[in-house]
């Protein structure tokens, strides 16, 4: 059963769809960041689509209400794009749905703040100030017939709408959405591997969510999978469960070795070799703990040790973004590009180098094998539906 994820209710919602287009042509990290810097708003959910007729024939026509001409051909013109381009196309999509991306943002004025980053959706007149001024395309002809149009996003233009789109989306999220694995015949080589885009990215509105995003598409994989998540203290102990095992050796000789260094600096004593070693095993697990309680607190938002018993399973107070990434060697290709651990050793070009600033405050992390990815997904809950019980209350209360 999907647990909805409420800090603090939001004053208003919007969304934002990003096109089938925009993701083949690997432009979601660029058009992510651009929303979220330019608007300030707080990213409160994601989910994958591949929208079915129904789906689309209620968007339709919740789309076309306009009377001015005007409004009404651009709308007519929408209209036409989600048929032609949301719903499956032979020569395009070899009879697969197409993917779409859906963005939930919270925040004042946040209907306002979307459809001003997202610009026109006919004549662009700015020079790559908007969404669609960068990323969408409006050909016309001499006598002003449409020669090729792709709007590269779509969202509400007013509160009602973005209501109406949303309590849409929400309803059609179990059917058509979630984790949308591509067909992959036996010994292919296709995998799926999970990213977690980690807190250090979401401290205040910035380009770096999109811009990780962003690197992580050089490798030619596919999303299949995106949501936001808040990770329980018991979800980030499992998670990084595998991590304190491998503490508990570094930490060992390492702090053995300093405790008899500062044992003998301070007293003026002379320790041997076995009693660094009985130091090692009494003050090598403490350290180890104390060092892997600081992680999950990163990921959660608090200590196992300090968190109550009945608190454990909450949905913790720190966000980040879950993404499914599938292809042929994936696993591979999205830790190459992620880099080491130690940001400081990562090669120039990687998004812990370009993104990362400590071992710990890293940019991201990425599962290190298909089974450990297997696992992960699991913990995290990867198709969980929490877009719909998120939709559904906010607009009980609002």
């Amino acid at each position: 059963m999907a647990q909805a994820i409420f800090i603090s209710m939001p004053e208003e919602l919007s969304y934002v769809l990003i096109t089938p287009h925009s993701i083949r042509k690997s432009r979601t990290g660029g058009i992510l960041s651009r929303l979220i810097s330019r608007t300030g708003l707080d990213l409160v959910q994601a989910r994958m689509f591949a929208p079915g007729r129904e789906l689309i024939e209620e968007y339709a026509s919740i789309i076309v209400t306009a009377t001015e001409p005007r409004h009404r051909r651009t709308q007519e013109l929408i209209r036409e794009y989600l048929f032609d381009r949301l719903l499956p196309n032979p020569a395009i999509d070899q009879g697969a749905r197409p993917h779409a991306m859906l963005l939930v943002f919270a925040g004042e004025n946040a209907v306002e703040k979307v459809y001003g980053v997202a610009g026109h959706i006919v004549h662009e007149r700015t020079s790559g100030e908007t969404v669609r001024d960068t990323y969408g395309d409006y050909v016309v002809d001499a006598d002003g017939k449409i020669l090729y149009f792709e709007p590269a996003i779509l969202v509400p233009p007013d509160r009602e709408s973005a209501r109406k789109g949303l309590e849409l989306w929400a309803r059609h999220s179990d059917a058509d959405g979630g984790l949308l694995p591509r067909p992959a015949p036996e010994g292919s080589g296709i995998e799926k591997t999970l990213v977690l885009i980690k807190p250090d990215n979401f401290r205040f509105p910035n380009l770096r969510p999109g811009g990780v995003i962003d690197v992580f598409s050089r490798t030619g994989l596919s999303i299949i999978g995106v949501k936001v998540h808040h990770m329980s203290v018991a979800q980030a102990s499992e998670f990084y469960g595998p991590v304190l095992d491998a503490l508990k050796v570094v930490m060992r000789e390492r702090t053995g070795t300093l405790a008899r260094l500062a044992i003998e600096r301070e007293l003026g004593i002379v320790l041997n070799d076995e009693t660094q070693e009985r130091l090692a095993d009494l003050i090598g697990p403490i350290s180890a703990r104390q060092h892997w309680e600081t992680i999950v607190q990163f990921m959660a938002g608090a200590r196992p040790s300090d968190c109550p018993p009945d608190q454990r399973e909450t949905p913790g107070s720190e966000k980040c973004v879950a993404l499914v990434y599938q292809g042929v060697d994936a696993v591979r290709k999205i830790r190459d590009v992620l880099g080491p651990t130690d940001p400081s050793k990562a090669p120039p070009g990687s998004i812990r180098r370009e993104f990362g600033q400590t071992m710990m405050v890293n940019a991201a992390h990425a599962s290190d094998s298909a089974d450990n990815a297997r696992r992960e997904m699991e913990i995290v809950r990867i198709e969980e539906n929490n877009l719909k019980a998120f939709v559904e209350s906010f607009y009980r209360e609002h």
